[in-house]
């Protein structure tokens, strides 16, 4: 189905905030009541604060903060000591006295039901607010998956309709691209920005080749046989110390039985699906990889440019244009997992799968770009510039109406747990 999102629509965006708060709700909806209660992990959020983090938002943006207003009070209780992430260090949201979880549901329920009042008296030019505890809530869900993940706990009860198996296709190696000037950024009139992604600007590309597909688990485990983990001259400095410390010789959530490569996917261990992309590797691998293989990563600038396939303007919200394709590509959890790293082809050009899949690598670093300057949410990027390696592209897991050829994603880049893989470019 080709949907066109327009979140400058009313009632576009109202129907979206409730399916958002809908995928939130039932993300954790199968767990147990001990599975809720979780050790402390520096790499996930506990469940309950998540949940009320996310309609703490929500409130705080399109409730309570008026432009040039005094804040208004929370509908809960100590709200903002508890559930504001920007003043509550990551280890004491173990430690806080939460309400329960019938108190945090309907905190969540009775702040939807006022955002969406304040939603149908507003304005277009007053919108902002809604679209950013959106696409919020959205990174939240996809954060909650990585949790589910990364604890080994089950999947959730993903919807029961089975979708044909996508057709492979042929696809070569690389593709050549020519460069040269090119605008890199969102454009002002997009349907939502975000301040990182602010504003386009130019820069001049050489003439480059990328692998049409990213680096399948096939490939990956080559490396991993061949001793790649064991291999210095392979590793960067700062790769090799992480290695040092991490005394593993492939990716989390592989293990060998035999001869053969298990995965585990949530609390299942299955066969490594050879043809899917590698999935939860980190920077460091990856680049490991790329010297292994002889290749390189690329810069955010060169996957832009691909994605986009150098075009300026036009329809490039995707790189098959700007329908979603609901159900036709690996985004919004359609297909549970990632699809073949070679499969479903939505545009002329043979480069596969740069939007869904898997979350790609680049070699850039998380830079303002020229001439940056905060949104109101300033703790969005800000904090995070110069630690952070910039990703690119979405998973199977995240939305459409989030992801787009411009969207910066930004980790560090020992980090691992999320849906993330990489493509390679030859060198020069």
């Amino acid at each position: 189905m080709n949907t066109r999102f327009d979140l400058n629509d009313k009632n576009q965006l109202r129907a979206a905030l409730i399916n958002a708060r809908q995928q939130t709700l039932a993300t954790y909806a199968h767990l147990t009541p001990a599975q809720w209660k979780i050790p402390y992990l520096a790499i996930v959020n506990p469940p309950l604060w998540e949940i009320g983090h996310v309609g703490w938002f929500q409130e705080y943006w399109c409730l309570r903060q008026q432009q040039n207003a005094a804040l208004q009070p929370s509908r809960l209780k100590d709200a903002d000591r508890l559930l504001d992430s920007r003043t509550i260090p990551h280890a004491d949201r173990w430690h806080l006295p939460l309400p329960d979880r019938d108190q945090i549901f309907r905190y969540l329920e009775n702040v939807l039901e006022d955002t969406l009042i304040a939603l149908d008296k507003s304005l277009p030019a007053d919108r902002y607010f809604f679209k950013l505890t959106l696409l919020h809530e959205d990174m939240h869900t996809e954060a909650m998956l990585m949790t589910l993940q990364t604890l080994g706990y089950p999947e959730p009860a993903w919807p029961s309709t089975t979708l044909p198996a996508p057709k492979l296709h042929t696809a070569v190696n690389d593709v050549r691209l020519t460069g040269g000037a090119f605008q890199l950024g969102s454009q002002p009139g997009q349907d939502f920005v975000f301040d990182n992604e602010k504003w386009a600007h130019p820069i001049t590309l050489s003439p480059f080749s990328i692998s049409a597909t990213t680096v399948t688990n096939k490939a990956f485990a080559e490396f991993v046989d061949a001793g790649g983990y064991r291999a210095r001259e392979f590793w960067s400095d700062v790769g090799w110390q992480w290695r040092e410390t991490h005394p593993i010789e492939a990716p989390c959530y592989w293990r060998k039985e035999r001869r053969n490569w298990l995965v585990r996917r949530f609390d299942q261990w299955l066969s490594l699906p050879e043809e899917e992309p590698v999935m939860h590797v980190n920077y460091h691998e990856a680049e490991a990889y790329c010297r292994w293989a002889g290749r390189r990563l690329p810069s955010e600038a060169e996957w832009e440019y691909a994605a986009r396939a150098g075009r300026e303007d036009g329809d490039n919200r995707y790189p098959w244009g700007n329908t979603a394709l609901l159900g036709q590509v690996s985004l919004d959890s359609v297909f549970t997992r990632p699809v073949p790293a070679a499969s479903l082809a939505q545009t002329d050009s043979p480069l596969r799968q740069m939007i869904g899949n898997v979350w790609e690598w680049t070699a850039s670093p998380f830079t303002p770009y020229p001439g940056f300057s905060p949104d109101p949410y300033k703790e969005y990027s800000e904090p995070w510039f110069h630690t952070h390696q910039v990703m690119r592209g979405g998973s199977f897991c995240t939305r459409s109406r989030l992801i787009h050829n411009r969207f910066r994603n930004f980790y560090t880049p020992e980090r691992s747990d999320m849906f993330v893989g990489f493509r390679s470019c030859a060198l020069p």
